[in-house]
C-alpha cells in the first residue's frame, strides 16, 4: 500500500468514527428502551433533531451576548439541550407508551410513528422547512503528511466529538453499572415483572431510561450542530434510521453493542462514500446490515431471546 492510499485510509477512519460516534449516541436510547420495554422509540430521531436545534440557538444566542469561551459555550448549551430534550423523552414516554403499555406492541409503535411526525411538523411550523446555519464555533485542525501530497487533517471538532462521546459513554456504563439506579435498570431489562414484585418502581425506571437515551440524543445533537453548522427539520427521519440500524447491528438491547453498531456504521460509510460513491454509502449500510443478521440474527453483541416461563 503506497504511503498516499495509506493516508487516505487513515483519514477515513477518523471521518467514520466521528460519523460512528454520533451514530451511537443516538443508538443507544434505542437499545435501552427495547431492553427494558421492549419496543421501538421511533419518537427517538426527532428528539435528536429537537436537540440539534435547542444546541443552535443556544449557541447563537451566547454569541449575541458576547460568550466566546469554548469551554463555556459547551457547557451551558450542552446543559440546556439536555434540560429541553430530556423533558421531551419524559412526555412522549408520558403520552404516547405508558398508557398503552399493555396493548398489543403495533399499538404504541404507532403512537411513537405518531408523535414523530407531530414532532417533525411542530419544529416545522415554528422554525421553518429551511435549512437554518451558524458560523462554525470551533475551526481548526492538525494536518499529517508530506507537502505536496495527500495530508491527513484531525480538525479540532472531531477531536472534541471523540473526547464527549467517550466521556459520555463512561458515565453511562459506570451509572449502570455501580449505581442503585442503573442496577434497577438491569432488574427490569431482566425481568420486570419480577423486578416490580421485589418492590422497584418500574414506571419510574422506563421514565428515566427515556430521559436518558433523550440526553444523550441531545448531545448528539449539539456536536452535529457544531460539526456541521446545519440543521432542518427533517434531520432526526435519517439520522434516526441510521441510529436504530446501529442499534440492530450491534445487537438491540445491548448498550455495548449499540456502541460497536454506531462504529462499525460510521466506518462503513465513510469508506463507500471514499472508494465507491457517496449515493451508495446508505447501499453499503444497509446490505452490512442484512450480511449480519444473516450471519448472526441476534446483532454483533446480542443475546438470543429466552423465553420466560
Amino acid at each position: 500500500m503506497s504511503g498516499f492510499s495509506f493516508l487516505e485510509f487513515l483519514q477515513q477512519i477518523i471521518n467514520g468514527l466521528t460519523l460512528g460516534s454520533i451514530y451511537a449516541l443516538i443508538a443507544i436510547g434505542y437499545t435501552m428502551v427495547y431492553g427494558i420495554i421492549g419496543m421501538i422509540n421511533f419518537a427517538h430521531g426527532e428528539i435528536y433533531m429537537i436537540g440539534a436545534y435547542v444546541g443552535l440557538m443556544v449557541i447563537t444566542g451566547l454569541g449575541l451576548f458576547g460568550v466566546h469561551s469554548i469551554t463555556a459555550i459547551l457547557l451551558v448549551t450542552l446543559a440546556i439541550s439536555i434540560l429541553v430534550t430530556g423533558s421531551y423523552g419524559w412526555t412522549v414516554e408520558r403520552l404516547a407508551y405508558r398508557p398503552l403499555r399493555g396493548s398489543p406492541r403495533l399499538v404504541p409503535l404507532i403512537s411513537a410513528i405518531g408523535v414523530s411526525i407531530f414532532l417533525q411538523n411542530y419544529v416545522q411550523i415554528g422554525q421553518g422547512a429551511r435549512d437554518v446555519s451558524m458560523q462554525p464555533v470551533l475551526t481548526g485542525g492538525w494536518r499529517f503528511g508530506p507537502e505536496g501530497g495527500f495530508q491527513v487533517y484531525v480538525s479540532y471538532m472531531q477531536v472534541l466529538i471523540a473526547v464527549i462521546t467517550v466521556a459520555f459513554m463512561s458515565g453511562l456504563t459506570l451509572f449502570i453499572g455501580r449505581s442503585r439506579m442503573g442496577r434497577a435498570c438491569r432488574a427490569c431489562s431482566e425481568d420486570r415483572g419480577m423486578a416490580n414484585l421485589l418492590g422497584i418502581d418500574t414506571d419510574r425506571v422506563i421514565a428515566l431510561t427515556f430521559v436518558l437515551g433523550a440526553a444523550l440524543a441531545a448531545v448528539a445533537g449539539v456536536l452535529v450542530s457544531m460539526y456541521y453548522g446545519l440543521v432542518n427539520p427533517f434531520i432526526g427521519f435519517i439520522a434516526g434510521l441510521k441510529a436504530f440500524t446501529a442499534a440492530v447491528l450491534g445487537g438491540i438491547g445491548s448498550i455495548p453493542g449499540a456502541m460497536l453498531g454506531g462504529v462499525v456504521l460510521g466506518l462503513a460509510e465513510s469508506f463507500a462514500s471514499a472508494y465507491l460513491q457517496t449515493e451508495y454509502k446508505d447501499v453499503v449500510a444497509f446490505a452490512l446490515l442484512i450480511l449480519v443478521l444473516l450471519v448472526r440474527p441476534t446483532g454483533l453483541l446480542g443475546r438470543p431471546d429466552v423465553e420466560k416461563v
